[in-house]
């Protein structure tokens, strides 16, 4: 006769499930379907381009606004808000920001006006920074400390949402493969483990401003875009350069919704001590890419159609012309509309 041991194990092998012991947890498709119903439905923290349980990363190059975004995101998760149009589904709740970037005064200076008047974070908005002190004290593997602090104040603080601008604090070499993995494994086993809601900002390598905004742009793209969930670019366009633009770059909760074709458009400015993304409208990335050689939009549009009546390609026209194909297809489809 089986012991209950042995019982489990036969029920185990007839349907496919291994034991607790094992590497991999294995159950029947349906068995995970059924699972993964009970659970509730991801809810949106910026639209659709960061649900909750994600690993987003926020990725634009130097002084785009990237931090600035951050804390806006933070500051609306915190206070149960939204922005830039873009829908919070959640209730207040806490935040948990790491500034590599920012001194205390540095922050303090973002975050007030020229009458000395600050502007007040919710309570749940928690800025952390890293104690240099305790570091030059201590001879530690800096990646393993900062992960096992970070779970400490998760569990402390009962955090859901972290914030951590910027990977490259984290990584100075995250372009090289193993040092992105070592490090992206180690986060997403803590959102497993915690069920966070994690943004991640990274820096670009320098680009072509002619082209548009993909996920080659991402120091490391290979490694950190396979191991997160969404990812999103800022831009600046070309002809306005007080003008950034957002794009979603990587999603698996939704269909794309800011695409090329329909980048989310705003302008920083201080609105009552806090800096911020002010919405302004939605638009073509390809109006907003850096023309090479060519200044004038309609010499440029001129150039494009003429070509295309010669029976030449798009991709022979944006050769030619130094442009993208994009920015071919996206005029001549408007000269055609």
């Amino acid at each position: 006769m089986q012991n209950l041991d042995e019982f489990k194990e036969t029920i185990n092998n007839e349907l496919g499930v291994t034991n607790s012991n094992n590497q991999f947890i294995i159950k029947p498709a349906n068995e995970w379907i059924e699972d993964a119903k009970a659970r509730p439905k991801p809810k949106m923290l910026i639209g659709e381009l960061w649900f909750e349980n994600e690993i987003c990363i926020l990725f634009a190059d130097t002084n785009l606004g990237k931090s600035i975004l951050a804390v806006q995101a933070g500051e609306s998760i915190s206070s149960g808000k939204s922005i830039c149009g873009l829908k919070n589904e959640v209730e207040a709740q806490k935040v948990l920001y790491f500034d590599f970037e920012l001194s205390d005064k540095q922050f303090e200076n973002r975050y007030s006006n020229d009458y000395k008047e600050h502007y007040q974070f919710p309570s749940n908005f928690i800025r952390a920074e890293i104690n240099d002190e305790y570091m030059c004290n201590n001879i530690v593997d800096f990646e393993k400390e900062f992960i096992k602090s970070l779970e400490n104040t998760i569990i402390e603080h009962n955090i859901k949402v972290v914030i951590i601008d910027n990977l490259t604090y984290l990584k100075n070499e995250t372009e090289k493969a193993k040092d992105a993995l070592s490090l992206m494994k180690e986060l997403k086993a803590l959102k497993n483990k915690h069920n966070l809601s994690m943004l991640i900002l990274a820096h670009t390598p320098k680009r072509d401003s002619s082209k548009p905004l993909t996920k080659n742009d991402l120091s490391g793209s290979k490694m950190l875009i396979n191991f997160c969930d969404s990812a999103i670019a800022i831009g600046e366009s070309s002809s306005e350069k007080r003008i950034k633009y957002i794009k979603q770059i990587k999603q698996r909760n939704t269909e794309q919704c800011y695409g090329a074709d329909n980048v989310i458009l705003c302008e920083i400015e201080k609105n009552n001590s806090f800096l911020q993304f002010n919405f302004m409208d939605f638009g073509n990335e390809y109006e907003h890419l850096k023309t090479v050689e060519i200044t004038n939009k309609d010499d440029r549009n001129d150039s494009i159609l003429q070509l295309h009546n010669q029976g030449k390609s798009n991709v022979a026209i944006a050769e030619e012309l130094n442009i993208s194909e994009g920015t071919v297809r996206y005029v001549l489809n408007k000269l055609k509309s």
